[in-house]
């Protein structure tokens, strides 16, 4: 197995300590500015990820970066946006809840900068697609940067629409992600493109959204409806002197999830007696304590 090398228009996660790291794009004839000394793009193309390089002036800088291969998480918390983010943690729960794995077609609604789009083309590959629509044009600017500098332009389509109003054409989607302030008013309308079984994300900040997802979701006959909220905590691990990190994210958002079902009524169970049924008891034993 041969290491990666990297090539010019790559994204490398350059990381100096544990605050300072960045998410750059190499470009040759280009350099990054740090307040640790200059890093020249032209020294990094060539080099394997998992390498290290060293800042400029060597004499009165020469401070060493290491040079990683972006994972999904660090290309999310890192790329630029201009709207708050799904974070990894989050979009980890909606792969595994959702079913989202290469192959998927997915249904996106409110792409924001594109981080949780970039995380689930990375996963629909390679033969998945991801459909996302947004209705702010600053958004959508923003998200389809960042995913052709993640390499993903031939999974992801973004597009400008409203899912309350248009049309989508779309049929047979494997999961349908919601991130918008009123996803209750979309969930009747996106059904018809969900497949039998498939699943339905919601992301919301608060309660009262989630209250009257949970809702119009049971309305359209939705199974397996929950709600999870998850808050994760670094610890600092040092000698002596392991405990939590002070600061922390304390609440990122409540995903609610559910499986779209072709229901019916049943004949059997759910059938009523045309007429009052009475149980004559004379003749029946009594109990023990009757006969005392």
């Amino acid at each position: 197995m041969t290491d990666d090398l990297i090539e010019e228009n790559d994204l490398v996660f350059l990381i100096l300590d544990d605050r300072r790291r960045w998410l750059i794009k190499v470009k040759s004839g280009k350099e990054f500015q740090t307040h640790k000394g200059t890093i020249f793009y032209d020294d990094i193309i060539g080099k394997t990820f998992g390498s290290v390089t060293f800042s400029k002036p060597y004499d009165s800088q020469g401070y060493k970066f290491y040079l990683l291969k972006p994972l999904p998480s660090d290309y999310v918390t890192h790329m630029t946006r201009k709207t708050q983010i799904i974070y990894p943690e989050d979009a980890g729960l909606i792969l595994m809840y959702s079913g989202i794995g290469p192959g998927s077609r997915v249904l996106e609604a409110g792409c924001g900068s594109g981080a949780l789009t970039c995380i689930l083309g990375n996963y629909v590959r390679p033969n998945g697609h991801i459909y996302s629509y947004d209705i702010s044009e600053k958004s959508l600017k923003q998200a389809n940067k960042n995913i052709h500098s993640a390499k993903l332009s031939d999974i992801i389509s973004i597009t400008y629409g409203d899912i309350l109003k248009d049309d989508l054409n779309l049929k047979d989607i494997d999961s349908i992600v919601l991130d918008m302030p009123q996803p209750w008013d979309a969930i009747e309308k996106v059904k018809k493109y969900l497949r039998t079984s498939g699943t339905l994300v919601s992301f919301s900040p608060t309660i009262e959204q989630v209250k009257k997802t949970t809702a119009a979701l049971r309305e359209n006959a939705f199974i397996e409806v929950n709600t999870y909220e998850l808050i994760k905590r670094r610890y600092q691990v040092k000698e002596n002197a392991t405990r939590p990190e002070v600061r922390m994210i304390g609440h990122t958002g409540f995903l609610t999830f559910a499986r779209n079902v072709h229901d019916e009524e049943n004949p059997f169970r759910e059938r009523k007696p045309e007429k009052s049924v009475f149980v004559d008891l004379n003749g029946m034993p009594l109990r023990s304590s009757d006969l005392s």
